[in-house]
């Protein structure tokens, strides 16, 4: 019998969102704006998107294990906010750049994970060199 264990990455995003809370430091979420996350689109670059998630910038903030959901305002506007876990590339403190980043889950538009996309008599190709993942700070 298999079983699926649930991810780490929610409880992962909540202990590194309290660390920066408890030490005052303000926690910014770098998200993959693709079309399952609610954000802002004029402030979306390269595909990406940085978000403070301090508690003094958001209402209703909620780390949940399938999403994360909160208000912001953005230029003066309340907008609402939902981000999939598997849209967030990493979780960090803003004055110092700490915290962890995570590889990008994509999944196709009906929400199941995205098959290979090589033909049947080809052979697939070999996964690229494992690298080390970097966090940049995003200004």
């Amino acid at each position: 019998m298999h079983v699926t264990l649930p991810s780490t990455k929610p409880y992962l995003l909540r202990a590194i969102h309290e660390w920066c809370c408890d030490n005052g430091f303000t926690p910014y979420l770098s998200v993959i704006a693709d079309g399952r996350a609610k954000v802002p689109r004029e402030f979306v670059r390269d595909g990406q998107i940085v978000l403070n998630i301090g508690y003094e910038a958001t209402g209703h903030l909620q780390i949940a294990n399938d999403g994360i959901t909160f208000q912001a305002r953005f230029g003066g506007v309340a907008r609402d906010i939902s981000v999939p876990i598997g849209n967030v590339a990493a979780i960090y403190a803003k004055e110092n750049g700490a915290g962890m980043a995570f590889e990008p889950e994509s999944e196709s538009v009906d929400g199941a994970p995205d098959a290979p996309a090589s033909a049947p008599d080809e052979s697939p190709e070999p996964p690229p060199a494992p690298t080390r993942p970097k966090l940049q700070r995003v200004k």
